[in-house]
């Protein structure tokens, strides 16, 4: 399995080329971030421009691959673009327009999308259906630069309240009526054990629409060893299923984030 490092959930905001030297000599394949003009400080999201130029440097000096990061935030708050309303449509393919570049400066090929929070007064219909319009306008765009956007669902329980998407089930009827292969799922096994449990079975229902994932302990969001998942069982049903992709790593360390991640990679990979 190639491992994907969430680098602003284990070493926030230090340097992104430092960040991906220490992935690189751990062995790590990948890294990810969240966006582009947005720092995570571990408490709150600050605006800042990312230093991307450090960042490319870093992936070309290191043979590391950026697997995605974020075009649309869970809330939508981030730049008022979310998929669930019809009135941010063009603020979210502006900042398409954005991160396109951005990927292609990376040879990054995956963008991930949330659905933003539900929208009172109306029907799950018509928010199923602006996100369907949004997705499928940005087709075009994303094709032609050979990128994939994974549509996330998260939980409600315990860390995104309010949130429309909290059903993988649900994620893949969307994705399915889009039918289109450069919309998939980003599947958090995470997020999923909280909403719906029977990890497994639902992987293999949607592995062929799956084209991430992402992990954490469960309870806590920390090191994957810690809590009730069997990760070792799951990488391997995965692979076991024909998935290529990255695995993405996304939780927050107890420890040092060096040490976390020598942890972890064992814990994973050990006999």
């Amino acid at each position: 399995m190639k491992y994907g490092v969430c680098v602003d959930a284990l070493f926030l905001d230090a340097p992104l080329y430092d960040s991906v030297r220490k992935i690189r000599d751990i062995g790590y394949d990948g890294i990810e971030f969240w966006y582009h003009n947005y720092v995570f400080t571990g408490t709150e999201l600050v605006p800042r421009k990312r230093d991307l130029d450090s960042l490319k440097k870093a992936l070309d000096e290191t043979g590391v691959v950026c697997t995605d990061f974020v075009w649309l935030s869970p809330d939508g708050a981030i730049d008022n673009a979310s998929l669930i309303k019809p009135g941010d449509f063009d603020r979210a393919m502006k900042r398409l327009d954005e991160v396109i570049p951005i990927a292609d400066m990376l040879n990054c090929s995956k963008l991930i999308a949330c659905t933003g929070n539900i929208q009172p007064g109306k029907s799950i219909e018509e928010q199923k259906k602006a996100i369907i319009t949004t997705l499928k306008a940005a087709i075009p765009k994303i094709v032609s630069h050979g990128i994939t956007v994974v549509l996330e669902p998260l939980n409600t329980y315990v860390n995104h309240a309010g949130y429309f998407l909290d059903s993988s089930d649900f994620a893949a009827e969307i994705i399915r009526e889009i039918n289109h292969p450069n919309i998939r799922m980003l599947f958090d096994v995470y997020h999923m054990q909280i909403m719906e449990g029977n990890i497994l079975a639902h992987i293999e229902k949607h592995i062929d629409i799956i084209g991430h994932f992402h992990s954490a302990g469960v309870p806590g969001r920390h090191e994957l060893y810690q809590g009730e998942l069997n990760y070792r069982n799951i990488i391997r049903r995965i692979g076991e299923l024909g998935y290529d992709g990255a695995f993405g790593l996304e939780y927050f360390p107890t420890m040092d984030p060096v040490e976390s991640l020598v942890k972890v990679l064992d814990s994973l990979e050990s006999p």
